[in-house]
């Protein structure tokens, strides 16, 4: 049996605290885990020996002699983080302390069905890992992100809107024909909202993700944790109804801010302003380029281009009419936001605190921050390795 497979309760809690911290020197982990100095010496020699850990260098010092830093080892293995969106698949390969090592993103079409996707990502997860020079068993475990609704328990999507194909697909079970590590699926927002939490190790407790792409959704963190609710669907903010007049969403209801603020409404109405003669920036980049993206109308909108802006702009007060009413539910200290809407640049993220510092009540805004999310393009396949490290970790830890 192989020293991962064989932990003590005591040394699989001590990894999971080392994954977490920032500052693991030897003093600082006996702290954190009320261990002795003795105990936790021990612990670090034992796990050290075994190859699982080691010595990252020397911390400066704070007086006295400069602390030994400690970090998993990469002998431990590698993972896998899939972050897959509505347009786009992003894969890539980790070390166990979320250094990238190899990764590659192209477009994607979810509703394409789990068949052509998923067998795509196992042809990249070849490449990648033949890449990296480690083959499929040095993969401690898989996490995947997706844009809809997930029981996390079965890894499965649950009536997903932008994917019907992919109800109740068990993706665990296609990937595990070719992998033996474990597999985690969450919902793509939970995993950059995980990201976030493992980059400020833990230093925020109570924080919103939001992602605004081909959909819109919410990542809570509660008290320390993601909180997914009682099925998996929590933060399915997209859906909210911003106008009882607006138009039908793909889920059947009216005025949802998917329909009326999501990338393919900003598409919808610069198309309209370019084709109608409102925007001639907007009209010169649909003819040089057939088709018009956000991250065209940000650069119009940077030019000057009054369309642009009202587009852009209306679509981060519809956001931020729907986030208010979240931020003075829920409280958060930090709203972040992320996903390709975030490429049009400034103005939006403007738009969207506007709104919701008119709209919200005072109590709740008064220490709110409202930035985009500093991961940016890496949150999801950061937090699909989190996703994967951490229930990895807990589910051994458990099992000691």
């Amino acid at each position: 049996m192989a020293p991962w497979d064989n932990l003590s309760l005591n040394e699989t809690t001590l990894l999971q605290t080392i994954f977490w911290s920032e500052d693991s020197s030897r003093l600082a982990l006996a702290e954190r885990l009320a261990f002795s100095k003795s105990k936790t010496n021990n612990l670090i020699t034992g796990l050290l020996d075994a190859g699982l850990l080691e010595e990252s260098g020397l911390r400066g010092s704070t007086g006295g002699r400069r602390p030994e830093t400690i970090k998993l080892s990469p002998g431990l293995g590698v993972l896998v983080g899939v972050d897959l969106g509505a347009t786009s698949l992003d894969v890539a390969v980790l070390r166990p302390d979320l250094t990238v090592l190899a990764r590659h993103t192209e477009t994607a079409d979810v509703r394409t069905g789990p068949g052509v996707v998923l067998a795509r990502l196992r042809v990249l997860m070849r490449q990648l890992l033949t890449q990296c020079g480690v083959t499929p068993k040095q993969v401690i475990a898989i996490g995947l992100g997706v844009p809809g609704p997930v029981d996390f328990e079965s890894a499965q999507l649950v009536n997903p809107p932008l994917m019907p194909e992919w109800d109740s697909f068990s993706i665990r079970d296609y990937l595990r024909e070719e992998y033996s590590a474990p597999v985690f699926v969450d919902n793509d927002v939970n995993l950059m909202a995980l990201g976030e939490l493992w980059r400020l190790q833990g230093g925020l407790q109570n924080f919103l993700v939001i992602k605004v792409g081909t959909g819109i959704g919410c990542g809570i963190v509660c008290h320390g944790e993601v909180y997914r609710g009682a099925n998996g669907s929590a933060g399915d903010v997209g859906h909210i109804c911003v106008d009882v007049d607006g138009p039908r969403c793909h889920c059947g209801k009216l005025g949802c801010v998917e329909v009326m603020a999501a990338a393919p409404a900003i598409v919808r109405s610069a198309t309209e302003a370019a084709t109608s003669g409102e925007s001639p920036l907007l009209a010169a980049s649909l003819e040089a380029n057939g088709v018009i993206t956000p991250e065209l109308v940000g650069q119009a909108s940077r030019n000057g281009d009054a369309a642009a802006n009202r587009i852009i702009q209306e679509s981060g007060n519809r956001i931020g009419q729907m986030l208010a009413s979240v931020v003075n539910f829920f409280n958060p200290s930090h709203v972040f936001i992320g996903g390709g809407l975030t490429r049009t640049g400034p103005q939006l993220l403007a738009s969207v605190r506007q709104s919701v510092y008119q709209r919200s009540l005072a109590l709740s805004t008064r220490h709110l921050e409202i930035q985009y999310t500093p991961l940016a393009e890496r949150a999801g396949v950061v937090g699909a390795g989190v996703l994967a490290m951490q229930e990895t970790l807990k589910h051994r830890r458990v099992s000691a």
